[in-house]
């Protein structure tokens, strides 16, 4: 089996794990808050990465430098994903997923600040187009504008400056220990934010197999990409995980009634356009 094909798999995986979530989000979201969601998700997440991190022989390398960096990377992670939660309960599953797709160009912006990068030519029009796209996924204006296209464009940015943060941190740490620090940082954001009202709900019966799914599939949906691109050029693994938009949009035409917009197809086609224009273009050179 080539290289190329089992990248193909292994983001057939991650298609599967962020579609999975997205469905277990909206489940839960009419018992548990989305500070509630992320606690419950992190608390699950830290026995899961234990586990792994004990059976590996690399819980070892559970130590920091960099605390401050640790949590600013987290707190940044933290806020997209709960307006990523958030959005996915208030407008249609195919918009959330094409803003999502932004967050590279906003990693892009964002690198020489953090890490002190140089902004190319190519990524500047790159940046350009994807701004054009994320106009015609939203198409601004006093009609149309609603709280959930904001808080998912928030999400990207959110996901974009926690990507830049970790990719500065693996200079000197080691992915347990990132992994480590976002379960236990996001575990102790979550219970503050969801216990700041004196009431946490705790999860029933019925949703608790939701919650299970979000802490599994989000690590499972990372861990398959960074495995993808591990066996595979972005420029081949990248056209594969845009296939998660086509597939969000059935699964909400199918399960919640959701209308099929052709805008936000367009849209999420300008913006996969011009992130893989800037791939190809890095590619080049």
């Amino acid at each position: 089996m080539s290289e190329t094909v089992k990248a193909c798999l292994w983001m057939i995986g991650a298609i599967v794990s962020f579609t999975s979530m997205a469905i277990a989000g909206r489940a839960v979201s009419l018992t548990l808050d989305t500070f509630e969601i992320m606690m419950y998700r992190s608390l699950i997440g830290i026995v899961i990465v234990v586990a792994l991190a004990a059976s590996a022989g690399t819980l070892h390398q559970v130590r920091t430098r960099k605390p401050g960096l640790h949590f600013i990377r987290n707190v940044s992670h933290f806020a997209g994903q709960n307006l990523w939660f958030y959005s996915i309960t208030v407008i249609p599953l195919a918009q959330v997923f094409a803003l999502e797709f932004t967050s590279p160009l906003w990693v892009m912006l964002l690198a020489p600040f953090v890490l002190g990068e140089r902004l190319t030519r190519s990524q500047v029009i790159a940046a350009v187009f994807g701004f054009i796209g994320i106009l015609v996924v939203t198409r601004p204006s006093p009609d149309t504008v609603e709280l959930g296209l904001l808080t998912a464009a928030l999400a990207a940015i959110g996901f974009a400056g926690s990507a830049v943060l970790t990719r500065k941190l693996t200079r000197t740490e080691t992915i347990t220990c990132i992994l480590f620090y976002l379960t236990v940082m996001q575990a102790v954001l979550g219970l503050g934010f969801a216990g700041f009202d004196g009431d946490i709900a705790l999860p029933t019966a019925a949703n608790l197999p939701w919650v299970v799914i979000i802490a599994i599939a989000g690590l499972v949906a990372h861990y398959c990409l960074t495995t993808a691109l591990s066996l595979a050029p972005a420029t081949i693994v990248m056209p594969i995980d845009f296939t998660r938009l086509p597939v969000i949009a059935i699964v909400g035409v199918v399960l919640y009634s959701e209308p099929l917009d052709p805008f936000v197809l367009l849209g999420a086609a300008i913006i996969f356009g011009a992130n893989y224009y800037n791939i190809w273009s890095s590619t080049r050179v």
